[in-house]
């Protein structure tokens, strides 16, 4: 799976969420820095180009849907960021974030129970 630039990460979420959509459309969706149509097209045919957008045709203009589940890239994203920057490691993940207080006692002790309970 390639991976995805800002911008095209921030149109598959727009894509995942309307499942089916035209460029004006995701255009619609866009909050802040709203690119020019024809920019925003040539995003879009490069998310297609990479596997994670197909499309319909209809007359002139393409509807856009995606082709990759935002649970399969999920899987990509974090076994890469995984392995990038945790040398592999769930364990040195989990103890970044402890650090960082980014995660409680309590979430960790629901974790455990979630591990424990599928186990």
């Amino acid at each position: 799976m390639d991976k995805l630039t800002n911008k095209e990460e921030e149109i598959m979420h727009i894509l995942w969420k309307l499942e089916k959509a035209f460029v004006k459309d995701v255009l619609g969706e866009i909050q802040e820095d709203k690119p020019h149509y024809n920019t925003l097209s040539t995003i879009i045919r490069n998310l297609e180009e990479k596997g994670y957008v197909g499309y319909n045709v209809f007359g002139k203009t393409h509807q856009y849907y995606p082709i990759v589940s935002k649970e399969d890239y999920r899987k990509g994203f974090i076994s890469t960021a995984i392995d990038h920057y945790f040398n592999n490691s769930y364990k040195n993940m989990v103890s970044f974030f402890a650090k960082e207080e980014k995660i409680s006692v309590e979430d960790l002790k629901e974790i455990i129970a979630l591990i424990e309970k599928n186990n």
